[in-house]
């Protein structure tokens, strides 16, 4: 049965590529509004029986925030925490920055960023993960970086990659075939799935065949699939109003279903037999819980058959998506 996980993309750094920033955060978002903000979440989905945690090196604080939420609950032994390296997070707490993120696959990034992660997360580090691989990265060659990242799967914590754009299956396959000294190097994959982006479904369903834990993410397409802003062109910053799907098909599954339109989005996702972990981006604890109502959702064959003719060409998809603006 899949589970559902927190991703703290969304509540470790003030600026993020999502629609309805403003009416989801506090007008305040410094650094303590923002860590308490997060640590809400996390409770929330402590709560309601979430035990996966996501966080990664460029979401701003989002570690910090996750390491100061374990100390504060010392009895919870029962969690299992992911966390990325390979961007660099540049934006100083803006949402106003030019660049907010900088990629780096490097042994001298990893060996930077793994020394950052653990002096925050400490032993409760269970997977780390290559931030956003695509087929071009010079993580799926680097036998260097394969046998620092081997040696660290020697230390018990388990790797993994992210992928990212219209070619994420292509990157996914290539991961398949790394390996160091006969045994294949990675064991989980993060990846973007949805009802407007399925491109790489197939891929994933090799990755689970072969053992990996499958975790998806954007799942609502960074808010795109949800009732407040379901092909919200103003508020995406870019012109999304010629994407060719219907969005009276989601919302009259949903109406039907007697669920929010967030809801059915994941529950169409977390039914796909390969799913392991479907991650929650909420930035409040109403939209965590809206979320997670997806667990008791069961969609009817002919409600996934109309779901299912939503997917919108990758390329389209990632065009799309790259007009996004961060707020």
């Amino acid at each position: 049965m899949v589970a559902f996980g927190l991703g703290l993309a969304a509540v470790g750094r003030p600026g993020y590529i999502n629609l309805g920033r403003a009416d989801d955060l506090p007008a305040d978002r410094s650094v303590e509004a923002m860590r308490s903000r997060a640590h809400a979440v996390l409770d929330a989905a402590y709560a309601v029986g979430i035990r996966y945690f996501d966080a990664a090196r460029s979401y701003g604080r989002a570690e910090e925030f996750l390491a100061g939420w374990l100390r504060s609950h010392p009895d919870i032994d029962d969690v299992a925490i992911g966390s990325k390296w390979g961007y660099t997070y540049t934006a100083d707490w803006r949402v106003d920055a030019p660049v907010h993120e900088v990629k780096d696959h490097s042994v001298a990034v990893f060996t930077r960023q793994i020394g950052e992660t653990r002096a925050l997360l400490g032993d409760r580090l269970n997977l780390y993960q290559i931030h956003s691989v695509t087929p071009d990265s010079p993580a799926l060659t680097d036998q260097a970086l394969h046998r620092r990242l081997a040696a660290l799967a020697a230390q018990g914590v388990r790797i993994g990659l992210s992928t990212s754009g219209p070619r994420q299956a292509e990157a996914i396959r290539a991961a398949l075939r790394v390996t160091v000294g006969g045994s294949r190097l990675f064991e989980a994959v993060q990846a973007t799935y949805n009802v407007l982006e399925t491109s790489a479904g197939p891929a994933l369903a090799e990755a689970h065949e072969a053992g990996w834990t499958v975790v998806v993410k954007e799942a609502l397409a960074n808010g795109r699939l949800t009732d407040a802003h379901l092909a919200d062109a103003d508020l995406a910053g870019a012109d999304l109003a010629e994407q060719p799907h219907d969005d009276s098909v989601l919302a009259a599954v949903a109406s039907k279903a007697s669920a929010t339109v967030d809801a059915v989005a994941l529950a169409a996702v977390a039914v796909q037999p390969w799913a392991d972990i479907v991650l929650s981006g909420a930035a409040t604890v109403a939209q965590l819980e809206s979320n997670v109502a997806a667990a008791r959702l069961h969609l009817a064959a002919d409600q996934l058959e109309q779901l299912s003719a939503l997917a919108l060409p990758a390329s389209e998809y990632w065009a799309q998506r790259s007009r996004m603006a961060w707020a």
